[in-house]
């Protein structure tokens, strides 16, 4: 038995020294936010973005996404996978009520980095100490419906034992968790074909049940973990991924948010 626990032991810190290296592809949110600070109010072109669909514009007007970081906390679970820890969100709240989420929120202003933000967050919403978690590195930015710039963070707990989950009632009804490869899966899965300013994408919803509770876990969140998963197991999906090109809206109006 000892001997198992330090090879599980040794397994993560190998897996958190592989996520450590690794350099995913540049952001068009990045690049636009650099191309803003060289321009300084200059009239340009987007960057990254089809001409047609983007006029020149100028970019003090140009529409900017609040930040915001969730944590794809990963832990070993006790037949040796690795496995996510998720949260269903209180009924009451105004946006996402009941839905399947990862940790995490809005940036703050006293905020060092993104690992922050994602690991302040989960403390107030699940109780999880950010001691606890070893944050090992962020992966590529995605846009939420709501237009947020919302950064996955993946950390590692090292001691699931130590994590005693203490939801926020005013904001999570549930903590559970998931096996992270399910992600990579094409199984207990459905797609639909989404559009959104003229760019189609998928919209991914995972079945899943644990302790006779049925879970449905879809949209950005399946999203993340479908490229979390991409990068931990370094495989791609057993099936088309087909995330949206985003392109920055230059006025925001109902029609803007994605369905």
């Amino acid at each position: 038995m000892e001997s198992s626990s330090k090879s599980n032991i040794q397994r993560l810190i190998v897996i958190a020294q592989h996520l450590r290296d690794y350099k995913g592809p540049p952001s068009t949110y990045d690049q636009m936010e650099q191309k803003i600070r060289e321009t300084s109010g200059k009239v340009t072109s987007l960057v990254g973005f089809q001409e047609s669909a983007s006029p020149r514009v100028r970019y003090a007007k140009t529409f900017r996404p609040k930040k915001a970081a969730v944590l794809v906390c990963l832990f070993e679970g006790d037949n040796g996978e690795l496995r996510v820890i998720l949260t269903k969100r209180a009924s009451r709240l105004s946006t996402h009520s009941g839905e399947v989420s990862l940790p995490g929120g809005k940036a703050e202003e006293g905020d060092e980095d993104d690992g922050e933000t994602a690991t302040r967050e989960a403390k107030e919403e699940i109780g999880l100490d950010p001691s606890l978690v070893d944050v090992v590195t962020v992966i590529e930015p995605f846009l939420s419906k709501y237009l947020l710039r919302v950064v996955p963070v993946i950390g590692i707990l090292h001691n699931r034992k130590a994590f005693k989950p203490t939801p926020n009632p005013g904001e999570v009804e549930e903590v559970f968790d998931a096996p992270l490869e399910m992600f990579l899966k094409d199984e207990n899965r459905r797609v639909e074909e989404k559009e959104w300013m003229g760019e189609k994408y998928l919209l991914h919803y995972f079945n899943y049940e644990q302790k006779n509770k049925k879970y449905l876990i879809w949209g950005i969140t399946a999203a993340i973990l479908v490229r979390a998963a991409s990068v931990v197991y370094q495989k791609p999906p057993a099936f088309e991924e087909g995330n949206p090109k985003f392109k920055f809206p230059k006025d925001v109006n109902r029609d803007t948010f994605m369905s």
